[in-house]
């Protein structure tokens, strides 16, 4: 848990509530460490302490609450950090990722308003209503994909987050086509895998950009064809390259996003080229640095990325059955694994620039 603003993670025991109506309990095996957990360390991302932590998870069901039909206990699931209730007016239209139930996602409280964790005399909130640095969570049924039996649930929690975040955002959100050509900037748990979905869309060219050296070397095992160590030394590549085109979109998958980042990414697409914005900015940043007048004579665009523009119930089995097939790394992806009470090591890892994704494993 999370108890105050630029505090350290501390695990403690925890009253955990059974699962009311439309709601589940379920057993973790593993959560990913994602950077958007950072967040709430630094502020970036508002919200309201204490928090229990986590957002990236998979398990099985153990107990299910009044009305749950969809799930049954024993189930293997996979939990996405947005609910969809497949009613709303973007469910219905297919834009599941900005469900409506997901307005609420970071506040703390369970869809009704009330909690499911409590400790020291005090109510505690759930990251994205899951809450997956605990090994028993009560999250929505909403919020659950239930897999098929027999696909490992370490792997699995992956593809809650940072897998379908990154892969949507290269095919979804970016809309890449076979033979087009792709920079990816930023290659973590996102980035990894925005390169694992252009090469699946067929892109002739990935580039990769990072300033760490293992980073790059990792964009190379997963498929990406190029790499550079910075935008400014990815634009001449990506120029000879296309022969003068540029790219067809540049996805953003960085740390944090920053207002000076948009200009660099502008210009490494051509004529009607995307720029895709997945990486969290900062609350109270309102500004941002580009060239209208490009914008406007090439018909460039700019694009945000939320789970990559992806529908968790179609998608999450659709990206496992692609591992199985061979088209999608999975276990790669993991850097190193640790323990619950190591979840603060696994976080300076990652600042360090040591991870792709780190693995608590319950």
């Amino acid at each position: 848990m999370l108890w105050e603003l630029g505090g350290k993670w501390e695990v403690e025991e925890v009253e955990l509530d059974p699962p009311g109506p439309g709601e589940v309990l379920v057993e973790l095996t593993a959560s990913g460490l994602c950077h958007s957990d950072e967040h709430l360390v630094t502020g970036d991302l508002p919200v309201a302490y204490p928090m229990v932590g986590g957002h990236e998870g998979a398990g099985r069901v153990r107990e299910v609450g009044p009305g749950v039909t969809e799930v049954a206990v024993g189930d293997p699931v996979v939990m996405t950090f947005l609910p969809s209730c497949g009613r709303c007016s973007y469910c219905v239209r297919g834009m599941t990722s900005l469900c409506d139930d997901g307005a609420g996602a970071t506040l703390g409280p369970q869809l009704d308003g009330t909690y499911r964790v409590h400790a020291r005399g005090e109510d505690i909130g759930q990251m994205c209503l899951l809450g997956t640095f605990a090994q028993h969570t009560v999250v929505p049924v909403k919020s659950v994909v239930k897999i098929d039996e027999g696909f490992p649930l370490d792997l699995a929690a992956l593809v809650g987050c940072g897998v379908t975040t990154g892969f949507g955002s290269a095919v979804r959100t970016a809309d890449l086509r076979a033979g087009d050509a792709c920079v990816v900037i930023g290659i973590g748990g996102i980035g990894a895998n925005a390169i694992q979905g252009a090469v699946n869309a067929g892109c002739r060219y990935v580039v990769a950009v990072d300033p760490v050296e293992f980073k790059r070397d990792k964009a190379i095992e997963l498929g990406a064809t190029h790499v550079a160590s910075s935008i400014d030394e990815a634009w001449p590549i990506v120029s000879e390259l296309t022969r003068g085109q540029l790219a067809d979109a540049a996805i953003l998958t960085t740390g944090v996003a920053e207002g000076d980042d948009l200009q660099p990414a502008l210009q490494l697409v051509g004529k009607r080229g995307r720029v895709v914005v997945t990486a969290l900015g900062k609350a109270e940043q309102e500004t941002a640095s580009l060239s209208l007048l490009e914008l406007t004579l090439y018909e460039k665009q700019i694009r945000g990325a939320l789970f990559g523009s992806s529908n968790g119930q179609h998608d999450v089995p659709r990206l496992l059955e692609l591992h199985n097939l061979g088209r999608l790394k999975l276990r790669e992806l993991i850097t190193r694994e640790y323990t619950l009470d190591q979840v603060n090591e696994g976080y300076a890892d990652m600042r360090a620039g040591r991870n792709i994704r780190g693995l608590i494993r319950f």
